[in-house]
């Protein structure tokens, strides 16, 4: 795979871009290419396959909209000339913001289709002549099944946060895609990590890629500050964020990440119940409406804290989030740098706060090594209270962890297991400060029954 870097480019001008977007540019406030856009923008325009490694914030969604609107030009036919695969229903909604601001001054035609609604009236959108279409793999595949939807006029296909798609298990799915859709197209696919099984995808949908990679795989943005707090248990996490949220001026904007949807409901409550401002929350529970409008409510600055899990982190594309607080440590290792994306976007300076439980510091520590840098540790303040940890909650914790993990990675053995894979004959044992020996199992002898 060649790696390119092109000329710096100074103005969107000089993307030679029709008036049409270059005044929606205008309007959207964009002035200088972010180095996404400065390297991709040409290599798209001259039709080039892409792979692109770059994370969130970086300006990655125009850097494809903006070549891809000036190739489909204007409304043409019926039937899409551009596809954009999106592992979530919020991405894909985003998505389709992102046409409708830059392609306002033109006459084509877009629509989003996911799941959560009912697919009868996205199927009657669709009747009407699109020219742009973006998809979740499973909606596509529905209605492209029921015959409503013809793909043989398709030139460019986009597959974005494939590294999300994978771990989702949306693979069959884009296998089916591509074989119903024309086999000369340009294709495009970017990423905001780069895993080892996004090689054979690759491999198996670009064609002589040319790679962009504006920040080493998997690295946090520059621009947001990282802290880590030891924390033993749920309750003393909550006194912390009474004790975080109490500096108003600093905590404008807040979104707190947890693993599960009872957890998103308990922090939803107690934030409620104890921070001025208002809350919302977003999982996978929540119905389609509930969650578009409780974004669009942080949106505007009408909400103070957003609490969500994982499912809803990528779709979350918001300017100005002063802190992402990580009430939990995610278990999927790449999700830390996209939670951690939410902050610090179009180069503003955002702060991202991590809790980690005794149970959760052994993934913190392989999320460390994926990032290739230590999250500076910090100790509580005094002022907050720490409450005690009942055992049942420590040992549910540690078991929940090594069986969430186990799911998302079935060589995981557990996080006791992995840790003692380090311990060998000759190392310092810290619990005895004397050398680890491997225990050798114990001999049970035999007896013989008494005669009588």
């Amino acid at each position: 795979m060649e790696e390119k870097e092109a000329a710096p480019i100074v103005t969107f001008e000089d993307f030679k871009l029709n008036r049409q977007l270059l005044n929606a540019v205008a309007d959207a406030g964009y002035t200088t290419p972010t180095p996404v856009q400065q390297q991709t923008i040409p290599l798209i325009t001259a039709g080039h396959d892409v792979m692109g490694i770059a994370q969130t914030g970086t300006g990655k969604t125009a850097a494809y909209v903006l070549p891809l609107l000036m190739k489909v030009k204007y409304a043409q036919g019926t039937h899409p000339r551009a596809l954009i695969l999106s592992p979530t229903r919020e991405l894909a909604m985003q998505i389709e913001e992102s046409i409708r601001q830059l392609a306002k001054y033109t006459d084509l035609r877009f629509l989003a289709i996911y799941g959560g609604i009912g697919p009868k009236t996205q199927m009657e959108q669709i009747k009407k002549g699109l020219d742009i279409l973006v998809a979740t793999p499973g909606r596509l595949m529905e209605i492209y099944l029921k015959g409503d939807l013809v793909l043989k006029e398709l030139k460019t296909l986009v597959l974005d946060e494939a590294d999300k798609m994978l771990d989702m298990g949306f693979m069959p799915q884009i296998r089916s895609i591509l074989e119903v859709i024309p086999r000369k197209r340009q294709n495009l696919l970017f990423s905001a990590t780069m895993h080892p099984r996004l090689e054979n995808l690759t491999a198996e949908f670009l064609e002589f890629p040319m790679k962009v990679e504006v920040t080493p795989s998997a690295t946090p943005v520059e621009t947001v500050s990282q802290v880590l707090y030891q924390i033993p248990n749920m309750q003393t996490k909550l006194n912390m964020l009474r004790y975080l949220f109490k500096d108003e001026e600093s905590f404008t904007r807040v979104i707190l990440f947890t693993r599960s949807k009872t957890n998103a409901e308990q922090v939803a409550e107690f934030v409620n119940d104890s921070a001025r401002g208002t809350v919302r929350v977003i999982h996978g529970n929540k119905g389609q409406n509930t969650r578009i409008n409780a974004m669009d409510a942080f949106r505007s600055g009408e909400v103070r804290f957003l609490v969500a899990t994982d499912v809803a982190s990528r779709g979350i594309d918001i300017s100005g989030v002063s802190h992402v607080i990580n009430v939990d440590v995610p278990i999927i290792y790449e999700d830390y740098v996209h939670r951690i994306g939410r902050t610090g976007r179009a180069e503003q300076e955002g702060a991202s706060i991590t809790f980690a439980t005794e149970a959760e510091i052994h993934h913190i520590r392989e999320i460390e090594k994926i990032i290739n840098m230590s999250i500076p540790e910090a100790p509580l303040p005094p002022e907050v209270e720490i409450a005690k940890t009942k055992f049942a909650e420590g040992q549910e914790m540690a078991k929940e962890m090594d069986k969430q993990k186990r799911r998302a990675d079935p060589n995981f053995k557990g996080a006791f297991h992995e840790k003692k894979q380090h311990l060998h004959e000759g190392v310092i044992d810290k619990r005895t400060g004397k050398p680890f020996q491997e225990k050798k199992p114990t001999k049970i002898r035999g007896f013989r029954r008494n005669k009588s």
